[in-house]
């Protein structure tokens, strides 16, 4: 029988004192790869994103999804048994990851100096609102607040309506792609400074603020404030979502003048693509009322799927607008395995999730076990390697 191949980020250990999605998204995006990821949950709940969003039998579906491959050890970090746990996992560990306020860990006798100081190569990730310095680095964080207070919601939405949030946790998403790429630069510093670990500090807004792209230097060159423009993008046109015949939508995007052409020709307008006013982006961009008026009315002649069969034949950039049911049903997900079967102990069942991202030829990631029930790993953590007694931990109330 084969081997299963080595995963990337096997033998890193990662310590997650991360709640709710921001901390808990780098913890599995680690795990996904391999490492070696235990969370420490409060033994009262555990993580609150066990009660977020939907439930089946009383079990949070979302946290199944975020604490996926983890180990759930249950520790109060206010108590000296919970502070103890800590120090004796943080000296094994390659990663701390933690979303705290500032000042919470050392309150607690938990900064990076009593975390390193017989782990010097450790990488204590800290994800907060504001980050470390700063006049609002006390201020609690959310990514609402990132969301509003970076721009992304000024320019989201359309101009006669308010502002709009977006529909999923993007800022603390972000945070998690972002902190999982930090984390790794982090660990590969250690080969370059003799092994010396350091902190990582990530406020949630810095990510999205880095993903808006021009808004900055073109503001700051020629005073341009973008506006919400509903699904319009500032850079080109078209570009916007079109209803079809038989009432579905369709997605279309075309700024360069060969991608523009072939649209076109999927469309069967050509007159759409000789008039004067459409010639080039700049122009289309001027006339952007118009140009979606008379892509309107041509999208408008064909039902959704014949759209989309012309739009493959022509190489032109359309693609239907899926809900999640649809998603769920593409080929082309299926075929490279997006999403993915993970079987689940707790709820007796098969959950189907999104898969890890991306495919590494030689060392890729995989899903071993949905997020798994509060306290689960406490024994083989906190007894069998960490060697407490287990009558001191149950006097403590953790479950074993």
């Amino acid at each position: 029988m084969r081997a299963a191949p080595t995963r990337a980020l096997q033998g890193i250990r990662v310590l997650e004192l991360a709640n709710f999605i921001a901390g808990p998204f780098i913890g599995m995006l680690l795990a996904d790869y391999g490492a070696a990821v235990t969370k420490i949950e409060h033994p009262d709940g555990g993580d609150g994103l066990r009660n977020w969003g939907e439930r089946k039998n009383d079990v949070g579906l979302y946290h199944k999804v975020l604490n996926r491959n983890k180990r759930s050890v249950t520790a109060d970090l206010r108590t000296p048994l919970g502070k103890e746990i800590v120090l004796r996992m943080a000296a094994q560990a390659d990663v701390v990851i933690e979303n705290f306020r500032p000042g919470t860990l050392e309150k607690w006798g938990l900064g990076y100096d009593q975390l390193s100081a017989s782990n010097p190569g450790l990488v204590l990730v800290r994800i907060t609102g504001f980050g470390q310095t700063g006049p609002m680095h006390e201020r609690s964080g959310f990514g609402s607040l990132a969301e509003a207070m970076t721009g992304f919601a000024y320019t989201n939405g359309f101009p006669d309506r308010p502002p709009l949030l977006p529909s999923f946790a993007l800022s603390d998403t972000t945070t998690g792609l972002a902190g999982a790429f930090l984390t790794m630069a982090a660990i590969q510093a250690r080969h370059t400074n003799g092994g010396q670990g350091q902190v990582v500090d990530l406020a949630i807004y810095e990510p999205v603020l880095t993903l808006l792209g021009p808004h900055v230097i073109e503001y700051d060159q020629v005073g341009i404030v973008q506006e919400r423009a509903g699904s319009r993008l500032p850079l080109v046109s078209p570009r916007n979502t079109f209803r079809t015949r038989d009432g579905k939508w369709i997605a279309i995007s075309a700024g360069a003048p060969a991608v523009f052409a072939r649209l076109c020709q999927a469309l069967d307008a050509p007159h759409i693509a000789s008039d004067p006013r459409f010639a080039t982006n700049q122009s289309r961009r001027t006339y952007g009322d118009e140009i979606e008026a008379a892509l309107q009315e041509a999208v408008g002649r064909f039902d959704c799927n014949e759209l989309v069969t012309r739009m493959d034949q022509f190489d032109a950039p359309g693609a239907p607008v899926y809900s999640v049911a649809d998603v769920m049903q593409d080929a082309h997900f299926k075929a490279r395995e997006n999403l993915t079967q993970v079987h689940d102990q707790e709820l007796n069942t098969t959950l189907t999730m999104q898969n890890v991202m991306g495919k590494l030829s030689n060392t890729p990631g995989h899903i071993d076990a949905a997020g798994p029930p509060l306290g689960a790993h406490n024994k083989a953590v906190l007894v069998d390697e960490l060697g407490f007694e287990p009558q001191t931990l149950m006097q403590a109330g953790l479950r074993l």
